[in-house]
């Protein structure tokens, strides 16, 4: 598979406007402040999706591999917060910011790198064997996936379990007569801070160049001495550590966690890599804040359409743009 994640090209402006365009219809449609609290909700939703669907997309578009199982991982990343906020209660519940957001860390930190970890024994046990493959990548994923929530099962319980948020994040502040959860900001941050991260790293690194390279002609990068394989392991990696953090933020979010929560995300988290086009970390974020947006408009302004808001969204794109907003494959 060729093309780059990032890559230089002439700045398409009709992808780029859509989000201000959808932001600039909804308003007439709503008070003021009821926008704000939508949108400031729906940026929040985005941003979760984002880091749960960014590694998927990432390993598509390094890898050429579709990974089916990557909901198993946003559940590790879950369940992994359940145990790490459960020893850190005392800074759960003081009365201070600073304490309330290192929890948080800690929790993010444990679940990235130990999703990161279970990704690399998924990478050398199960995707080495299927690459280039991806009916087989599909069916091995798949049951992957299967497994994966029965081993959660037998190790935290088939009980439904409760994630309670830090203390001083689970109020809200009124800005421009809006109630804003405090969460959701958090989560916004976040999520920026890690887009941010990703363009710097595949953009402006030496390792980023590499990996860019790699997924241009493999066989020069090797020859000129680097070892491929590792790069796209490391980017294996990357990506399931992506999911445990977006497991961590889902989590917090909806307080209440069962196994299948990372599995029930996944039709959800392709339909955002879908209508930002395969591959593309950029499409990826665009693509999660509008699912997001219209999520939250759409619940808001006609309920009972809801339900099927994300599909209707998708077909739109795709009717428009069948290889998403910012397409990197090329087919």
């Amino acid at each position: 598979m060729s093309g780059l994640l990032l890559n230089a090209r002439r700045i398409d402006w009709a992808a780029y406007l859509v989000l201000p365009v959808l932001l600039a219809l909804a308003l007439p449609a709503m008070s003021f402040s009821t926008w704000i609290t939508l949108t400031v909700a729906g940026a929040a939703m985005g941003m979760m999706l984002f880091l749960m669907a960014s590694g998927l997309t990432l390993i598509f578009g390094l890898m050429d591999v579709m990974n089916f199982a990557h909901g198993a991982f946003v559940t590790l990343g879950a369940y992994l917060a359940v145990s790490v906020l459960g020893r850190l209660s005392g800074w759960i519940e003081a009365d201070s910011l600073g304490l309330n957001l290192l929890a948080l860390a800690v929790a993010v930190l444990v679940a990235g790198a130990i999703s990161g970890g279970v990704g690399l024994v998924f990478e050398r046990i199960i995707i080495r064997r299927v690459y280039g493959s991806h009916l087989r990548q599909i069916l091995i994923t798949m049951g992957g996936l299967i497994i994966a929530g029965q081993l959660v099962v037998a190790i935290w319980g088939a009980e439904p379990m409760r994630l309670a948020k830090p203390l001083l994040l689970r109020g809200s502040f009124i800005l421009g007569g809006a109630a804003i959860e405090s969460y959701r900001v958090v989560v916004v941050v976040l999520g920026l801070a890690i887009y941010l991260a990703m363009h710097l790293v595949l953009n402006r690194t030496r390792i980023g160049l590499l990996i860019r390279a790699a997924v241009e002609n493999r066989e020069m990068v090797e020859s000129l001495g680097f070892r491929a394989r590792r790069l796209f392991v490391g980017v294996f990696v990357a990506g399931t550590a992506l999911a445990g953090i977006g497991g961590v933020m889902w989590a917090e979010y909806q307080e209440l966690l069962t196994a299948s929560i990372g599995g029930d995300m996944t039709i959800l988290m392709f339909i955002v890599v879908i209508i930002g086009g395969l591959g593309s970390v950029t499409g990826c974020f665009a693509g999660s804040v509008l699912v997001g947006l219209v999520t939250n408009y759409v619940g808001f302004l006609a309920p009972t359409l809801a339900l099927g808001s994300n599909i209707a969204l998708m077909v739109l794109i795709l009717l428009w743009r069948p290889r998403g907003l910012f397409p990197v494959a090329k087919q």
